[in-house]
């Protein structure tokens, strides 16, 4: 008898603090998809078509540890999407690592790309990947790079599934060769830097690889699906863990961070917050919003200074996503969120009909706020 009310006693005790916990903790990505907000209705109410993929990261400190909780909403590194410029995090935090390795090279080092007529810094082109999201400057760091050493960076930090297999909007994206680059080692002195030869890429075998009904090329409308079985590949769950090993590297072994100082740490984090208007770039056309599409993607409204996201953003061929880490100083509230659709109705691509402002950026700008307003209820309840 005694044995049964023992019994009896544990069991109601971990009902009680498993419902207690429950009560506590709630599962706010749901909580937020449930929202009646039109925005957020259009995108649910018809998933097969968006191939909606979310993963929310709830942020607690304890002492001096921090907690990762991961919420996810269909995300499956199976089913393909594009990550379009959401890849340029990759050439950025690489870029610096390798200048780590070179003596006399550094981020604000001048170089320039045989046959660019641009002469630049690494710190600069970093710069505008943030800012604007620049194609070319992403291009750069990739001749610097090449597609090997990035794959192969990646892998040796167990930062998986990841494949980078080509440039962004340029007639050579695939060229496996990269260009040498010219640096200054002073005001009159240049040395080489030899080029690269990569593996040229394999299909990706994944689902939802060919997409939608139709596509043009050379102005020409070929009625099948488009196939992106040699594109980029890097899904939700690596772009997540590339997010973390930035902005928290001591949460991981020194083997899967990130060889970056902390100045240069520091430098990064600045460059992936850094608005426009802050870098020398016309705010009227590129709004705080322009790179920032969770909360503020749908608005020109301007960002509070005690709110920062530290995020990388693309969109192209109709798929839009965004990997943010934001935290509001004044509220005391940080979480990640990492989330991509397709906006394209017409499933025809390479058309430029895409419904990025009527469905994508009202969606992700929704979700940033609805995850952000949840988060400032929960600590309110602390």
């Amino acid at each position: 008898m005694g044995r049964r009310i023992v019994f009896f006693i544990i069991a109601i005790t971990t009902l009680f603090f498993s419902c207690a916990k429950h009560i506590e903790e709630p599962d706010l990505l749901k909580m937020a998809l449930s929202s009646d907000n039109s925005k957020i209705r259009k995108v649910m109410n018809s998933l097969a078509q968006h191939e909606l993929q979310i993963r929310y990261t709830q942020i607690d400190r304890i002492k001096d540890s921090i907690i990762f909780t991961d919420y996810n909403f269909q995300v499956n590194d199976s089913n393909y999407f594009y990550p379009a410029s959401t890849v340029k995090i990759l050439t950025a935090v690489l870029a610096i690592e390798k200048l780590n390795e070179m003596d006399s090279l550094d981020l604000y080092t001048q170089f320039y790309v045989e046959g660019d007529s641009l002469e630049t810094t690494f710190a600069n082109e970093i710069s505008k990947i943030f800012a604007v999201s620049d194609n070319d400057a992403n291009n750069r760091l990739l001749e610097f790079l090449g597609q090997d050493r990035i794959n192969q960076s990646l892998k040796d930090k167990d930062i998986a599934p990841v494949r980078i297999s080509h440039r962004l909007s340029t007639e050579n994206a695939f060229e496996v060769t990269t260009r040498p680059l010219i640096v200054y080692l002073n005001d009159t002195t240049t040395a080489w830097l030899k080029p690269s030869v990569n593996k040229p890429p394999a299909p990706l075998a994944l689902k939802r690889v060919k997409k939608g009904t139709a596509y043009y090329e050379d102005n020409t409308l070929i009625n099948e699906p488009f196939d992106f079985s040699l594109k980029n590949y890097f899904p939700i769950s690596a772009q997540n863990e590339v997010l973390k090993r930035i902005v928290f590297p001591e949460q991981f072994p020194k083997n899967e961070r990130f060889r970056l100082s902390p100045d240069q740490q520091s430098f990064l984090l600045k460059a992936m917050s850094d608005l426009p208007k802050n870098t020398g770039f016309d705010e009227m056309e590129y709004y705080d919003g322009y790179c920032k599409f969770f909360m503020y993607g749908d608005t020109r409204d301007t960002i509070p200074e005690y709110i920062k996201i530290y995020n990388k953003v693309g969109n192209a061929y109709g798929t839009i996503t965004d990997c943010a880490y934001i935290i509001d100083h004044k509220n005391d509230v940080e979480f990640m969120l990492t989330a991509t659709l397709i906006a394209n109705n017409n499933g025809v691509f390479n058309d430029d009909s895409y419904e990025y402002k009527e469905t994508g950026l009202p969606f992700l700008a929704q979700l940033g706020r609805e995850i952000y307003n949840l988060e400032i209820v929960k600590k309110q309840r602390k």
